[in-house]
């Protein structure tokens, strides 16, 4: 028996990346998911690919509306959600001088608003399931930062700040919030010639000296979202490999 048998989970930028990974380890542990992404055709893909555990939704996660459908069509599919893994975001790196409102604005909307929406839009079904589970995907920049991070940063840390507001107001509803705090992730994004070799020279600043494998982010928020985490809320859970141990 899987670990997240009996589980309803949306998980948000489901259709690559690290959002990928989530999906594939929920299906693999019992649950069913629904891939919300913007990208409706890769989403459409994986789910095809996964099977009838998994379904396929677009979602433009700073779009309120689009999130009530998205709620709606998990219950419809799957019944009361009572996972909600917040995993799109974007980001946007630029010396302060150089970022435009444009690019703060953009940053808000996507890793900031659609978190806030996600959460609020998911607690009825939830209420409804009678308790549940929010993972908020944050970023080690949600606890420190760096430069040209600014922008990121500033989401990152509101993710944070939300997700301890959130976990004290629904305790009593058996809804438990964390945040995950992923340093440097191995992405095909990461695989290109110029990051890599950025990357590459900032892994021998990280005490075990390499970057995590997108699974090992996604067994921490199965851990999250399964019941094994029943009486942790509220809290940050960083996976970087001891890269912020020492600030």
């Amino acid at each position: 028996m899987g670990k997240l048998e009996g589980k309803v989970a949306i998980i948000t930028g489901a259709a690559q990346g690290m959002g990928e990974s989530h999906a594939r380890k929920f299906v693999e542990e019992g649950a069913k998911v629904v891939i919300a992404d913007l990208n409706y055709d890769g989403a459409k893909k994986l789910a095809d690919e996964l099977g009838e555990n998994a379904l396929a939704v677009k979602l433009d996660v700073s779009n309120e509306q689009n999130w009530i459908e998205v709620v709606e069509k998990a219950e419809e599919a799957f019944g009361p959600v009572n996972v909600l893994v917040n995993n799109a975001g974007i980001g946007i790196f630029k010396p302060l001088e150089e970022l435009t409102v444009k690019d703060f604005e953009l940053t808000f909307k996507v890793d900031e608003l659609g978190v806030f929406l996600g959460m609020q839009k998911v607690v009825p079904s939830m209420k409804k399931a009678g308790g549940g589970s929010i993972v908020n995907i944050s970023s080690v920049d949600g606890l420190v930062s760096a430069p040209t991070a600014i922008a990121y940063s500033a989401a990152k840390h509101a993710v944070t700040g939300m997700t301890k507001g959130a976990a004290a107001e629904l305790g009593p509803h058996n809804i438990r919030v964390n945040s995950v705090h992923p340093g440097i992730i191995k992405t095909p994004m990461a695989a290109q010639d110029d990051v890599e070799e950025f990357l590459k020279q900032l892994e021998q600043d990280i005490p075990l000296r390499r970057r995590a494998q997108v699974e090992e982010v996604s067994n921490l928020v199965v851990f999250l979202a399964s019941d094994d985490s029943s009486y942790s809320t509220g809290a940050q859970f960083v996976v970087d490999g001891g890269m912020i141990s020492d600030l």
